[in-house]
C-alpha cells in the first residue's frame, strides 16, 4: 500500500488554512473593533496587543496558497479563476491593514485619524471578501474540460455577501476575546460588554448559514442527512451549542482566558463542519483531492521540504507568543 500524497497535502492545507484563520482573524478583528473604541490610549493598546506578531500570523497563507499551487494545479487554477476580484480585494486590504500598522505609530496627531481609517477599511475589506470567497467555494464552480467555465461575477450572490458579513461578525468575537485575555481595566470591560451580543450576532449567523447552505444545495444536503454521514456530522452543532453557553458563561463571570479559547474552538467547529460538508472536493461540487493533484514526483519533492519548514514556522509562532505574553498597558506596554 503505497502513500497517499494528495490526503497527505490536503491535510497540509486544511492545517495551514486553518492556522491563517485562527491566527489572522484575531488581529483583522481589532480592526473591524476600531470604530467601537473612541480613546486614542485604548486604540495603541488594541495594535500593540497584535504588532510583535500580526506578520508572521500571515505566514500561514502563504503556506495554503503555495501549497495548493504546487500540489493541486487545477484547484488553483479553477479557484483562482473564479474568485480573481474577491482574492485581489482581501489582498488590497491586507495591504491597507498592514501599512496602518507601519505607519500610524510614526504619524503626526492631526494625521493619525488617517491611518485609523485605513486599518479600519483594510480590516473590513479582507475579512469581508474572505468571507465572500468562503461562501462561492461552497456554492461550487462550472468547470468545463478542467478549465472554470463560469462569469467574472460568479461570486457575487447573496449568499456570498452573508458570508463575508458573518466572517466579520466571527472575527469581531475573535478580536474582542483576544483583548478580554490582553488587556485589562476600562478597555477589557467594553470588549466584556461587546461579547455578549457579538457571541449572539455569531450564533445567529451559524444557524442561518447552516440553514440556508442544505436548502441551496441539495448534494449537501443529501451529505448532511444521509447515513452514516448524519452521525458524524450532529455532534457539530451539539457541540456548538455547548461551546456557545460556555462562552456565556465565561463573559458573565469576566474570565480572562476561557472566552478566547471558547471562540476559538467556534471557529473550528465551523471549519470541521465546512470540511465534512465538502470533502473529499476540492473544487466543489465534483473534483476531488486526487482528480485535482499534481504528479507524485512533484508532491513528493515538495512534501520533504515542507515537512522540514512546518515544525520551525510552529516553532518560531510559539516562541513568539511566549515571549510576547501577558497583559498589555498603556504605560508599561508587556508585563
Amino acid at each position: 500500500m503505497g502513500i497517499d500524497l494528495p490526503l497527505i497535502w490536503a491535510v497540509v492545507i486544511i492545517f495551514g488554512i486553518m492556522m491563517y484563520v485562527i491566527m489572522d482573524g484575531f488581529d483583522l478583528g481589532i480592526g473591524i473593533l476600531f470604530p467601537f473604541v473612541k480613546g486614542e490610549r485604548d486604540r495603541d493598546v488594541m495594535m500593540n496587543t497584535v504588532a510583535p506578531v500580526w506578520d508572521g500570523n500571515e505566514t500561514w497563507l502563504v503556506l495554503g496558497g503555495a501549497g495548493l499551487f504546487g500540489a493541486f494545479p487545477l484547484a488553483y487554477s479553477v479557484v483562482l479563476s473564479a474568485l480573481y476580484l474577491p482574492l485581489i480585494l482581501m489582498l488590497i486590504g491586507l495591504i491597507f491593514r498592514g501599512v496602518a500598522f507601519e505607519f500610524r505609530f510614526k504619524a503626526k496627531a492631526d494625521k493619525r485619524h488617517l491611518w485609523d481609517k485605513a486599518f479600519i477599511g483594510g480590516s473590513l475589506t479582507a475579512t469581508f471578501f474572505q468571507g465572500v470567497a468562503l461562501g462561492a467555494f461552497i456554492d461550487g464552480f462550472e468547470v468545463v474540460d478542467r478549465q472554470f467555465a463560469g462569469g467574472s461575477l460568479d461570486w457575487f450572490t447573496p449568499f456570498t455577501v452573508f458570508c463575508g458579513l458573518a466572517l466579520i461578525v466571527a472575527y469581531a468575537l475573535l478580536g474582542c476575546t483576544w483583548l478580554i485575555m490582553k488587556t485589562e481595566g476600562k478597555l477589557q470591560e467594553q470588549m466584556h460588554d461587546l461579547a455578549r451580543p457579538l457571541a449572539f450576532g455569531v450564533l445567529a449567523v451559524i444557524g442561518i448559514v447552516s440553514i440556508w447552505t442544505p436548502l441551496a444545495h441539495a448534494d449537501i444536503a443529501a451529505r448532511w442527512f444521509t447515513l452514516p454521514n448524519l452521525f458524524w456530522f450532529l455532534p457539530v452543532p451539539i457541540l456548538v451549542l455547548v461551546t456557545m453557553y460556555g462562552l456565556f458563561r465565561a463573559v458573565a463571570r469576566n474570565a480572562n482566558y476561557t472566552p478566547f479559547l471558547l471562540t476559538l474552538a467556534l471557529i473550528f467547529l465551523g471549519y470541521s463542519g465546512l470540511g465534512i460538508s465538502l470533502w473529499p472536493n476540492i473544487v466543489p461540487p465534483s473534483i476531488s483531492i486526487w482528480d485535482a493533484a499534481s504528479p507524485p514526483q512533484s508532491q513528493g519533492f515538495m512534501l520533504v521540504g515542507t515537512l522540514f519548514i512546518i515544525p520551525l514556522i510552529l516553532v518560531y509562532t510559539f516562541w513568539s507568543y511566549y515571549v510576547f505574553r501577558g497583559k498589555v498597558t498603556h504605560d508599561d506596554g508587556y508585563h
